[in-house]
């Protein structure tokens, strides 16, 4: 049996005084990191500088690996009368004493939030189980970057063909990684990847109001990007304030995510994984709190200068490769919290042939404000054979609707009651940014919603839609959704809003 509390490096990120948590783990006092996050879903295309401080908050993490039973004691920055865990589904249900102090076991290593206070100033408690000695990459191979405990600025990291970068506990490395035409490369290690001074290279002043597309104004470095990849794992690492992306593969084979930890993303556009175009993909066991989308499947994206079906057709075929579809991609036994976008998403671009063989399952999301579940096709992808199974949604009481911030001085305003975002989104659509003029329209067919389980919300929204007979959604089947452990037992117990070109949309009750 063991027990290993990751060491926290100091940081910029100071919790004030007096707002921070107090834990003992087996009676042990154990230390906490810091991330900024999100605190109100206020978006906007990019306006040309980043997003307002005020629109956030700080939080705190703990980092560590057992595999032991675990008791904590945690006392929080201000007295309060409830608390949960989340996901509910890890069934940890935590008492508060007398004295305030909050307290409950866990029997298993798992990625859970304690939430005193809904959903503001949560507890991130990140356990993972001890690392295999023998899976540990020999800091002094030639072929390894180690990072060892202790704060590095490393800048970008570029691996090349046969490398590991292996940052270990207690190491925090400020950096970028980017890997491009490279063949069996790793990314390992239960350190923190913290992208937080990459910042946005600004090519011309911009100070965009109202707009509705981005303003090409910057430059923007994803915290791993791996273009052409083949057979890459990334494994145990914690990832921090991501500048965009925190993981984009582009046309990567054989990709392997496991043991991920994504937090602190409050600055616009900083999703969680989002992959275009590629092929045997596993993300698992992994904790993605995003501000917008969390895991993304995508075709090719609109954002190149000039012609942009010319620049597609060069990314998709190249070097004598064709990289023209996304195929095969099963993400499960994930925790999604999202504070802005969707949070299991296929699109919304599209510029691929075929987007198939796709599977969610075995996961949670534990917060959104936007779409949970959604394929949205706005290019010419034939998306088919795409499979969202076993999915548990928690909705708060009240949700806080996303907005788009037209203004700088516009605040985020009131949190009005009643909103509920929809479960299940599906469409074929143009959009006057995404689809970049693109005239191809693509289509979904054979997509299955299984077994989902809703806590809160009433009545699902179920979302469908296509755009011409020969752009359709058509073969989508909702089956056996249950909302607060009630069977739906019929269409009825839907808010189904089914647009025009759909086809045999149905729902079944649970096999």
């Amino acid at each position: 049996m063991s027990l290993q509390f990751y060491p926290v490096q100091p940081n910029d990120l100071i919790m004030p005084e007096g707002e921070g948590y107090r834990v003992r783990v087996n009676g042990r006092a154990v230390p906490l990191d810091t991330a900024r996050v999100s605190a109100v879903p206020y978006n906007r295309r990019w306006p040309g500088h980043q997003r307002a401080l005020d629109q956030t908050e700080l939080v705190q993490f703990l980092s560590m690996a057992a595999d032991e039973p675990l008791s904590f004691e945690i006392t929080p920055p201000r007295p309060c009368g409830y608390a949960v865990v989340r996901p509910q589904s890890r069934g940890v249900a935590p008492q508060i004493d007398a004295d305030g102090i909050i307290r409950f076991t866990m029997n298993e290593p798992s990625y859970v939030v304690l939430e005193p206070y809904g959903r503001r100033g949560a507890l991130h408690l990140f356990v993972d189980r001890p690392e295999q000695r023998a899976s540990r990459p020999d800091p002094a191979d030639p072929s390894v970057i180690y990072y060892g405990a202790g704060v590095h600025d490393a800048g970008l990291i570029e691996l090349k063909s046969g490398q590991t970068l292996f940052i270990d506990a207690g190491a925090v490395v400020y950096a970028s990684v980017r890997a491009t035409d490279a063949r069996n490369i790793r990314i390992l290690g239960r350190g923190i990847l913290d992208n937080s001074r990459n910042k946005a290279q600004i090519l011309f002043e911009a100070h965009a109001e109202k707009n509705d597309s981005a303003v090409n104004n910057a430059v923007r470095r994803h915290t791993i990007e791996l273009s052409y990849c083949t057979h890459v794992e990334i494994d145990g690492i914690t990832i921090r304030d991501s500048l965009v992306y925190n993981i984009r593969p582009i046309g990567c084979r054989d990709l392997t995510v496991r043991n991920v930890k994504i937090i602190g993303c409050w600055r616009f556009n900083s999703d969680g994984i989002d992959m275009h175009n590629c092929e045997n993909v596993l993300i698992e066991h992994c904790f993605l709190r995003t501000f917008d989308d969390s895991v993304c499947v995508k075709g090719f994206d609109c954002y190149y200068e000039g012609d942009v079906e010319k620049a597609v057709h060069a990314a998709m075929y190249r070097h004598g490769q064709a990289y023209d579809v996304f195929r095969r991609a099963v993400i499960r036994d994930c925790t999604v919290w999202n504070d802005w976008g969707k949070c299991f998403e296929i699109g919304a671009e599209t510029r691929a042939e075929e987007i198939c063989d796709i599977l969610f399952e075995d996961s949670d999301v534990i917060h959104v404000t936007g779409p949970v579940l959604d394929c949205c096709n706005v290019d010419y992808a034939d998306v088919h054979d795409v499979t969202y199974r076993n999915i548990r949604v928690e909705l708060d009481e009240t949700i806080p609707a996303p907005r788009l911030q037209e203004y700088d001085r516009v605040p985020y305003g009131p949190v009005e009651s009643g909103y509920v975002p929809p479960l299940i989104c599906a469409c074929v659509a143009f959009h006057h940014e995404y689809s970049a003029g693109g005239t191809r329209r693509g289509r979904n067919r054979n997509l299955l919603f299984e077994d989902i389980k809703v806590r809160g919300g009433g009545a699902p929204i179920v979302d469908i839609a296509g755009y011409s007979e020969t752009a359709q959604c058509r073969d989508v089947t909702v089956r056996g959704v249950c909302v607060d452990g009630r069977p739906l037992l019929s269409e009825r117990d839907f808010i189904w809003r089914i647009g025009d070109h759909c086809e045999n949309v149905v729902y079944e009750r649970a096999k």
